[in-house]
């Protein structure tokens, strides 16, 4: 691998990541301050920190494991390093994938209007149904990424030299027997899942009339905006999604040298999507975007913080 691209490739693995983990930790520490003033976190404030809390986990472990490959390809081409990373890596992702399912969920509840009495049952008793839903997501990401400790193999490449000599490189792999089910479980079913989401919520925007919900400017209630800034934040997620995962499969069926243009793109595109997914989640946020604002405005002006009041609306 050539020794620009290494360095322009850590280089930016390491700024995303102290974005990203900035951006993550400013979601998680906000909904802990609030939990510690006694303020009670609602479904999507608890489904934010989780997904910021495993945003954090993975960009660190993301570091660590390309920094490894970089700079000592045989140690990381090993064994245990490969089999814990892989399995440290999964985890993660998997986990992120299903959590923004929860998401969904929660969006596509909050916004559809039902008739069914089970989907009013579910409107209503949307608080106590989210955790349930985040618990059955991080089981069944563990359920899929465990099992990839055990189904890899050795993959051994001869190198000619010259006509009378060779070089053997060995490295580890992850077998397709477990790969395929795993990434259609926790990676296409998901995908699939906020899709159909992302299209109900759509729709429902699209076929309800606000005309009742305007105010004698013809301005959209504060209820309005928030279930469109909802349907925004749901669709840029998708979009994301979309974007990690083609470049995942590029990168994982190998079809393009790593110093191909295609390659480093797909690597970028993995780099930045957990620090793009928590902006996405800040700006879809009132609270959030108003103290991220605040941040800012106290750094580059040095503004005395001041306290920020957050009308919370109901979707």
């Amino acid at each position: 691998m050539p020794p620009t691209f290494i360095v322009a490739s850590m280089t930016i693995l390491g700024a995303s990541t102290i974005f990203g983990v900035f951006t993550n930790l400013l979601i998680v520490t906000v909904n802990f301050v609030d939990k510690i003033r006694g303020r009670k976190l609602n479904p999507s404030d608890l489904i934010m920190v989780t997904l910021g809390a495993f945003n954090i986990f993975f960009q660190f472990i993301m570091l660590v494991n390309d920094y490894v490959s970089f700079l000592d390809g045989n140690l990381y081409s090993s064994e245990q390093i490969y089999t814990l990373f892989t399995v440290l890596l999964v985890l993660p992702i998997f986990s992120s994938f299903w959590i923004t399912v929860c998401l969904s969920v929660y969006y596509y509840l909050q916004i559809s209007i039902f008739t069914h009495p089970f989907l009013i049952r579910l409107k209503l008793g949307v608080s106590q149904l989210i955790p349930k839903l985040l618990m059955a997501s991080v089981v069944t990401s563990v359920a899929n990424g465990i099992p990839a400790a055990w189904y890899r193999y050795i993959d051994r490449l001869s190198l000619g030299i010259s006509s009378n000599q060779s070089l053997e490189l060995t490295t580890s792999k992850v077998n397709i027997v477990y790969m395929l089910p795993s990434t259609v479980i926790s990676c296409s079913l998901p995908l699939t899942l906020i899709g159909i989401a992302n299209g109900v919520i759509i729709k429902s925007l699209l076929t309800h009339s606000y005309k009742e919900d305007r105010n004698a400017k013809g301005d959209l209630s504060p209820r309005t905006e928030a279930r469109i800034r909802a349907a925004r934040t749901i669709g840029t997620l998708l979009l994301l999604y979309i974007s990690f995962y083609v470049s995942e499969v590029l990168l994982l069926i190998g079809i393009f040298p790593r110093n191909s243009p295609v390659f480093c793109a797909c690597l970028m595109v993995i780099y930045v999507y957990p620090p793009a997914q928590s902006v996405v989640l800040i700006l879809g946020s009132p609270k959030l975007k108003q103290i991220s604002l605040a941040l800012l405005r106290c750094l580059f002006t040095k503004e005395k913080p001041k306290s920020i009041e957050i009308l919370f609306i109901k979707l």
